[in-house]
């Protein structure tokens, strides 16, 4: 459940000229799960392998692995907007940012969605550089999401999984579709949802329904409680026995869908050792401020919602927690009459060059 009420709509009136956005979901780590299916199941062990390495990306290769069942670990989970509706550039804007913890003492999934017009420093550019943190795997691919968002939250994080929209419908067809609640009702892409009454939805209809934003009244964040919803529903399915039915069809979809540095050994680990996390799930989101940076709407984190979300991540990685110091709480420090509380989402933040009184004039464009 969501730890916190979702906003009001004058928080979330967004730019009408904003550039339209479609698929906003991940399932949480479907690959992790088809890998459990191939061990488990032995004849199609190595039908699984070939289709889960084709995955692999080696250029962001982790050195050591330690999935033994004992300590948490996170991944950040990138859903893109490609692979569908004519889309096929090579990386896209982040459309989808979740950071997943799995924490097997408390046997526990934990869910903190970051929303994609969060400001944030780039990390890993030549000079400095802020923008919408969807734009991080634009600019610098997955190593510049993962540090972007490591150091937004002060969270350590190398482990990734990236997903275009293009194979995401078989895989919920694939898992034999998903359950969900709707929390309003509405109309999109031609299929309609009744709220409060639960539905069984294939893959068009889960696509649909994850995708529609302008008419839902909390805006973006009441899509990524429906996204939410859906990365839930497909971790119940996964291993049904629809699933096994249909593990040609999601294998296809995972290997020619999906990339992450996470080995396939190391994925028959964590289907082994940490399968029972997934039956106690909770999700969060950041919280943020409708604002103006130049010509642009944006979502600014205060330094109390930062810091909250900081501490929830850091005690699901089984870390202490820390006062967080980085570039957005400079920021803020630099916004001294911005008002938190207004809801005006036209109201201007100003963006500072680091240890300066000189406003950032860089690179806009994304």
């Amino acid at each position: 459940m969501d730890k916190r009420p979702l906003p009001s709509r004058m928080e979330l009136n967004e730019q009408k000229h904003h550039k339209k956005h479609i698929w906003r979901w991940i399932t949480l780590i479907i690959v992790l799960l088809i890998a459990g299916i191939g061990v488990y199941v032995g004849s199609i062990y190595v039908k699984t392998k070939n289709a889960v390495d084709k995955t692999y990306d080696p250029q962001n290769a982790v050195t050591q692995d330690s999935f033994n069942g004992k300590e948490p670990f996170s991944i950040l989970l990138l859903g893109t907007d490609t692979g569908a509706f004519g889309r096929k550039e090579k990386n896209g804007n982040s459309d989808t940012m979740i950071i997943a913890t799995v924490n097997s003492s408390k046997k526990k999934v934990s869910l903190m969605s970051i929303p994609r017009d969060t400001m944030a420093q780039m990390i890993g550019t030549e000079d400095f550089s802020v923008h919408k943190i969807n734009a991080a795997y634009n600019i610098g691919g997955p190593k510049m999401a993962m540090k972007t968002t490591s150091r937004l939250l002060n969270v350590p994080l190398k482990y990734y999984i990236v997903m275009n929209m293009g194979g995401m419908q078989k895989l919920v067809d694939g898992v034999g579709g998903v359950d969900v609640k709707p929390p309003l009702s509405f109309s999109y892409d031609g299929y309609s949802f009744t709220k409060g009454k639960k539905v069984h939805l294939n893959g068009s209809q889960a696509l649909a329904y994850s995708r529609m934003r302008y008419d839902d009244p909390q805006g973006d964040y009441g899509r990524q409680l429906r996204q939410r919803q859906v990365i839930m529903s497909i971790l119940k399915n996964a291993l049904s026995v629809k699933t096994i039915e249909n593990l040609d069809s999601v294998l296809d979809s995972a290997s020619n869908s999906i990339r992450t540095n996470i080995t396939f050994n190391s994925m028959v680990s964590i289907a082994k050792n940490y399968r029972n996390c997934t039956n106690n799930m909770s999700s969060d989101y950041l919280h943020g401020t409708g604002a103006m940076i130049g010509d642009a709407s944006y979502q600014v984190m205060s330094d109390k919602e930062l810091q909250r979300c900081s501490d929830i991540v850091r005690s699901d990685m089984g870390l202490d927690k820390e006062d967080l110091s980085n570039n957005e709480t400079y920021q803020n420090s630099k916004n001294v009459n911005f008002d938190w509380s207004s809801g005006d989402p036209n109201q201007v933040y100003y963006v500072y060059e680091p240890n300066s009184d000189q406003l950032w004039e860089g690179d806009r464009s994304y």
